[in-house]
Protein backbone atom coordinates (compact mmCIF):
# COMPACT_ATOMS: atom_id res chain seq x y z
CA UNK A 1 0.00 0.00 0.00
CA UNK A 2 2.90 2.21 0.86
CA UNK A 3 4.35 1.76 -2.66
CA UNK A 4 0.73 2.70 -4.22
CA UNK A 5 0.40 5.77 -2.11
CA UNK A 6 3.81 7.49 -2.56
CA UNK A 7 3.83 6.83 -6.00
CA UNK A 8 0.31 8.43 -6.61
CA UNK A 9 1.19 11.57 -4.13
CA UNK A 10 4.91 11.73 -6.33
CA UNK A 11 3.36 11.80 -9.62
CA UNK A 12 0.21 13.96 -8.70
CA UNK A 13 2.36 16.68 -7.42
CA UNK A 14 5.09 16.06 -10.36
CA UNK A 15 2.50 16.34 -13.23
CA UNK A 16 1.29 19.87 -12.02
CA UNK A 17 2.31 22.31 -14.44
CA UNK A 18 3.92 19.33 -16.47
CA UNK A 19 4.31 19.23 -20.50
CA UNK A 20 2.09 16.48 -20.56
CA UNK A 21 -0.51 18.05 -18.42
CA UNK A 22 -0.72 21.45 -20.98
CA UNK A 23 -0.83 18.37 -23.65
CA UNK A 24 -3.98 17.57 -22.29
CA UNK A 25 -5.45 20.83 -22.29
CA UNK A 26 -4.52 21.05 -26.07
CA UNK A 27 -5.94 17.66 -26.66
CA UNK A 28 -9.64 18.84 -24.79
CA UNK A 29 -9.67 22.37 -26.60
CA UNK A 30 -8.91 20.81 -29.64
CA UNK A 31 -11.27 17.53 -30.19
CA UNK A 32 -13.77 18.74 -27.23
CA UNK A 33 -14.30 14.76 -26.21
CA UNK A 34 -12.83 14.39 -22.61
CA UNK A 35 -13.67 10.95 -21.82
CA UNK A 36 -11.71 9.93 -25.19
CA UNK A 37 -8.51 12.10 -24.01
CA UNK A 38 -9.15 10.82 -20.42
CA UNK A 39 -8.92 6.96 -22.10
CA UNK A 40 -6.16 8.11 -23.84
CA UNK A 41 -3.92 9.35 -21.13
CA UNK A 42 -5.20 6.04 -19.35
CA UNK A 43 -3.90 4.11 -22.25
CA UNK A 44 -0.41 6.09 -23.08
CA UNK A 45 0.73 6.45 -19.20
CA UNK A 46 -0.18 2.07 -18.71
CA UNK A 47 2.11 1.49 -21.03
CA UNK A 48 4.64 3.76 -20.40
CA UNK A 49 4.73 3.48 -16.93
CA UNK A 50 4.60 -0.70 -17.25
CA UNK A 51 7.66 -0.14 -19.19
CA UNK A 52 9.61 1.94 -16.75
CA UNK A 53 8.07 -0.42 -14.21
CA UNK A 54 9.45 -3.59 -15.27
CA UNK A 55 12.81 -1.14 -15.95
CA UNK A 56 13.42 -0.22 -12.23
CA UNK A 57 12.13 -3.84 -11.04
CA UNK A 58 14.40 -5.34 -13.34
CA UNK A 59 17.46 -3.30 -12.68
CA UNK A 60 16.47 -3.71 -8.73
CA UNK A 61 16.90 -7.72 -8.98
CA UNK A 62 20.45 -7.35 -10.37
CA UNK A 63 22.14 -4.78 -8.75
CA UNK A 64 23.58 -4.87 -5.25
CA UNK A 65 22.11 -3.59 -2.47
CA UNK A 66 24.77 -0.43 -1.96
CA UNK A 67 24.79 0.35 -5.47
CA UNK A 68 21.11 0.64 -6.51
CA UNK A 69 21.00 2.72 -2.79
CA UNK A 70 22.87 4.86 -4.50
CA UNK A 71 21.56 4.87 -7.63
CA UNK A 72 17.88 5.53 -6.65
CA UNK A 73 18.97 8.47 -3.83
CA UNK A 74 20.56 10.13 -6.50
CA UNK A 75 17.33 9.49 -9.13
CA UNK A 76 15.25 10.78 -6.44
CA UNK A 77 17.76 13.66 -6.05
CA UNK A 78 18.24 14.56 -10.11
CA UNK A 79 13.75 14.72 -9.80
CA UNK A 80 14.02 16.73 -7.09
CA UNK A 81 16.16 19.44 -9.32
CA UNK A 82 14.09 18.48 -12.44
CA UNK A 83 10.64 19.32 -10.27
CA UNK A 84 11.88 22.57 -10.21
CA UNK A 85 12.77 23.48 -14.03
CA UNK A 86 9.99 24.58 -15.26
CA UNK A 87 8.19 22.71 -18.79
CA UNK A 88 7.67 24.66 -21.62
CA UNK A 89 4.21 23.80 -23.35
CA UNK A 90 4.07 21.65 -26.76
CA UNK A 91 3.51 24.08 -29.35
CA UNK A 92 -0.07 23.12 -30.58
CA UNK A 93 -2.14 19.90 -29.91
CA UNK A 94 -1.32 17.41 -33.07
CA UNK A 95 -3.49 18.25 -36.31
CA UNK A 96 -3.75 14.29 -37.65
CA UNK A 97 -7.57 13.78 -36.92
CA UNK A 98 -7.27 10.33 -39.06
CA UNK A 99 -6.29 8.90 -35.44
CA UNK A 100 -9.03 10.95 -33.29
CA UNK A 101 -9.10 12.17 -30.21
CA UNK A 102 -8.19 8.75 -27.99
CA UNK A 103 -5.62 7.53 -31.02
CA UNK A 104 -3.77 11.08 -31.31
CA UNK A 105 -3.85 11.18 -27.52
CA UNK A 106 -2.36 7.84 -26.61
CA UNK A 107 0.48 8.74 -29.25
CA UNK A 108 1.43 12.35 -28.27
CA UNK A 109 0.92 11.19 -24.67
CA UNK A 110 3.24 8.17 -25.36
CA UNK A 111 5.96 10.28 -26.86
CA UNK A 112 5.81 13.03 -24.63
CA UNK A 113 6.42 10.53 -21.61
CA UNK A 114 9.54 8.93 -22.99
CA UNK A 115 12.61 10.51 -20.73
CA UNK A 116 9.95 12.55 -18.66
CA UNK A 117 10.11 13.00 -15.01
CA UNK A 118 7.14 10.78 -14.15
CA UNK A 119 8.69 7.66 -16.32
CA UNK A 120 11.94 8.42 -14.15
CA UNK A 121 10.10 8.41 -11.19
CA UNK A 122 8.56 5.50 -12.23
CA UNK A 123 11.21 3.72 -12.68
CA UNK A 124 12.73 4.68 -9.50
CA UNK A 125 9.65 3.83 -7.30
CA UNK A 126 9.84 0.69 -9.12
CA UNK A 127 13.35 -0.38 -8.05
CA UNK A 128 12.46 1.44 -4.57
CA UNK A 129 9.32 -0.80 -3.71
CA UNK A 130 10.27 -3.53 -5.86
CA UNK A 131 6.72 -3.97 -6.44
CA UNK A 132 5.62 -3.04 -10.10
CA UNK A 133 1.80 -3.20 -9.81
CA UNK A 134 1.52 -1.03 -6.98
CA UNK A 135 3.62 1.23 -8.65
CA UNK A 136 2.41 1.64 -11.78
CA UNK A 137 -1.20 1.81 -10.41
CA UNK A 138 -0.42 4.60 -8.51
CA UNK A 139 1.61 6.57 -10.72
CA UNK A 140 -1.04 5.77 -13.22
CA UNK A 141 -3.74 6.91 -11.36
CA UNK A 142 -1.66 10.19 -10.11
CA UNK A 143 -1.49 11.17 -13.94
CA UNK A 144 -5.45 10.75 -14.04
CA UNK A 145 -6.10 12.88 -11.06
CA UNK A 146 -3.24 15.46 -12.19
CA UNK A 147 -4.81 15.84 -15.67
CA UNK A 148 -8.24 15.04 -15.78
CA UNK A 149 -9.42 18.34 -14.05
CA UNK A 150 -7.58 20.23 -16.89
CA UNK A 151 -9.07 18.49 -19.47
CA UNK A 152 -12.59 18.60 -17.91
CA UNK A 153 -12.74 22.31 -16.09
CA UNK A 154 -9.79 23.58 -18.90
CA UNK A 155 -7.96 26.31 -18.56
CA UNK A 156 -9.75 28.21 -15.84
CA UNK A 157 -8.71 25.20 -13.74
CA UNK A 158 -5.16 25.10 -14.80
CA UNK A 159 -4.52 29.39 -14.01
CA UNK A 160 -5.84 28.73 -10.62
CA UNK A 161 -3.61 26.36 -8.92
CA UNK A 162 -0.46 28.05 -7.40
CA UNK A 163 1.92 25.63 -9.49
CA UNK A 164 5.81 27.29 -8.54
CA UNK A 165 4.34 26.19 -5.08
CA UNK A 166 3.68 22.53 -6.14
CA UNK A 167 6.58 21.78 -7.98
CA UNK A 168 8.36 23.22 -5.20
CA UNK A 169 6.59 20.99 -2.75
CA UNK A 170 7.08 17.96 -5.08
CA UNK A 171 10.61 18.95 -5.21
CA UNK A 172 11.12 18.15 -1.40
CA UNK A 173 9.22 15.25 -1.29
CA UNK A 174 11.68 13.59 -4.00
CA UNK A 175 14.23 14.90 -1.63
CA UNK A 176 13.28 13.22 0.73
CA UNK A 177 12.42 10.46 -0.55
CA UNK A 178 16.27 10.26 -1.75
CA UNK A 179 17.16 10.98 2.22
CA UNK A 180 14.70 8.00 3.06
CA UNK A 181 16.68 5.87 0.53
CA UNK A 182 19.78 6.59 1.77
CA UNK A 183 19.07 6.25 5.53
CA UNK A 184 16.76 3.64 5.51
CA UNK A 185 18.08 -0.17 4.79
Amino acid sequence: MEALLVSLGVVVLAEMGDKTQLLALLLAARFRAPLRVLLGILTATLANHLLAGAVGTTLAAHLRPALLRGLLAASFFVSAGWMLWPDRAPQAAPRDARLGAYGTTVLSFFLLEMGDKTQFATLALAARYQALLPVVAGTTLGMLLADAPVVWLGEAAAQRLPLRLINRFAALVCLLLGVLVLVRR
